[in-house]
């Protein structure tokens, strides 16, 4: 499915494969000469309201990795009652192979903060906190400078947004994470903004109800908060002309998608496409193919949380509904791209120590379980194991997680579903590795 314009990127110079030095930080003075911030100045002539409406009939679904509607997920918050009422963005990106919206603070983050504004506006909410992965240290830089020169502009601050064009004031702060994978899940980014340790929250109250400080609270993500600037500026419908309907009758994935390509392809990168592309066409056609010619074996769908797409299955959609091709969902449409030569038990292996490592340790199953899924790897990857290893390889990883109701997040959850499908989809490998597991036999006389 061909992408008919570039939306989020059309202020991005250069291929993702060419010269870095062409591309460069569009400033608020270039962004506002290419028609940046007419979103924004046109949502103020709309009711707060309204604005909820438009996205919602949008179904502009959460870019962060749940594919949550956005404009649903705001229509949860109580009527202001005179209070602080908080947006936090998500920019912790810790996914392993996910990079997409690195690219938007890297080269356009007045993109990213005009939409902060609209949603600001739209939900009434007067503080947004920018959370931005503490390994991102010139993106915090750039978009700290992004911050400081909106200020200046009248975008943000006691004037009232937009140089005053509305009363409503809203203040804008980064706050730089400290490389906790955890903080991704949007309650432990909550407890971090706040000093705390990055634990997960039990649910409910959600954070729309009691977020931050107790408070109302929206948490979106960077590509979900700049895909609101096109919906503002050229209407749903040309929004739903981008992207596909759902072929098994749910919500459908309309819109464009940033979508970080890695692995074993020849120019890997950030590419946005139409939501519905093949992967394979996005692999052949933006990608220049497999790299050096080599078969595809597999691959991560969307952040290695998403679980494993198998040898066969490279022509499934890359939608909110590639969770048929046994998949736990499209997560950050980040393909990591396995070839022919790649060990599969390693890369279960490898998975799995990532997860054990991120562990937060606040639920026993996750804590206990991932270290005995990686034990369990590393004892088949040397060819120690047993086809019981095996056996309760899978029954560990199927009894931790949200899915069987054992934790608080899902982090568990993607641990078991990159292992399950991973061994259930290359099971010949694992069984290569492993040793019979003989059950002794004792015969008695006469029997």
């Amino acid at each position: 499915m061909p992408m008919n314009e570039p939306v989020l990127t059309k202020r991005i110079p250069s291929a993702p494969w060419g010269d870095p030095k062409d591309r460069r930080t569009i400033d608020i003075g270039e962004y506002v000469r290419t028609g940046g911030y007419q979103s924004l100045e046109k949502a103020l002539a709309s009711k707060p309201g309204e604005i909820v409406d438009e996205v919602k009939a949008a179904v502009l679904r959460g870019r962060g990795g749940a594919g949550f509607p956005a404009g649903l997920k705001w229509s949860f918050l109580p009527d202001p009652d005179g209070g602080r009422r908080y947006l936090a963005i998500n920019c912790d990106e810790a996914e392993p192979g996910t990079f997409k919206d690195r690219l938007l603070c890297d080269f356009d983050p007045h993109l990213v903060l005009e939409g902060i504004a609209i949603a600001c506006y739209a939900c009434q909410l007067d503080t947004a906190y920018f959370f931005i992965r503490g390994e991102y240290h010139h993106q915090a830089k750039v978009m700290q400078r992004a911050i400081e020169e909106a200020y200046a502009h009248g975008i943000f601050g006691q004037q009232g947004l937009l140089k005053g064009k509305s009363d409503f004031k809203v203040e804008c702060y980064l706050h730089r994470g400290a490389g906790a994978y955890i903080c991704g899940e949007e309650t432990g980014l909550l407890e971090a903004v706040e000093g705390k340790r990055g634990w997960p929250r039990i649910k409910p109250p959600f954070p729309a109800v009691k977020g931050l400080f107790g408070r109302p609270t929206i948490v979106n993500n960077v590509e979900t908060l700049a895909a609101v600037v096109p919906i503002i500026e050229h209407g749903v419908e040309w929004w739903k002309g981008h992207g596909c309907e759902s072929a098994t009758g749910g919500p459908p994935s309309y819109g464009t998608k940033l979508m970080g390509v890695s692995g074993h392809v020849e120019r890997p990168g950030v590419y946005e496409c139409d939501l519905g592309i093949p992967l394979r066409e996005l692999v052949e056609t933006h990608c220049g193919g497999m790299r050096k010619g080599k078969k595809f074996k597999g691959a991560i769908a969307g952040g290695v949380s998403m679980g494993v797409l198998g040898p066969d299955q490279f022509d499934a959609p890359m939608d909110f509904d590639i969770g048929r091709f046994d998949v736990l969902g499209l997560g950050t449409a980040c393909p990591t791209i396995f070839d022919e030569d790649t060990d599969m038990v390693a890369v279960a292996r490898n998975i799995s120590r990532f997860f054990k490592n991120e562990s937060c340790g606040q639920c026993t199953p996750c804590r206990e379980g991932s270290g005995w899924i990686l034990k369990l790897l590393m004892r088949i990857e040397r060819g120690a194991g047993t086809t019981k290893d095996l056996d309760l390889l899978l029954e560990v990883a199927g009894s931790m997680g949200l899915t069987p109701g054992t934790t608080i997040c899902g982090l568990a959850d993607g641990n078991n579903w990159a292992v399950r499908t991973i061994v259930n989809k290359y099971r010949g490998e694992f069984e290569a590795r492993v040793k019979p597991q003989f059950i002794p036999v004792t015969i008695t006389a006469g029997g």
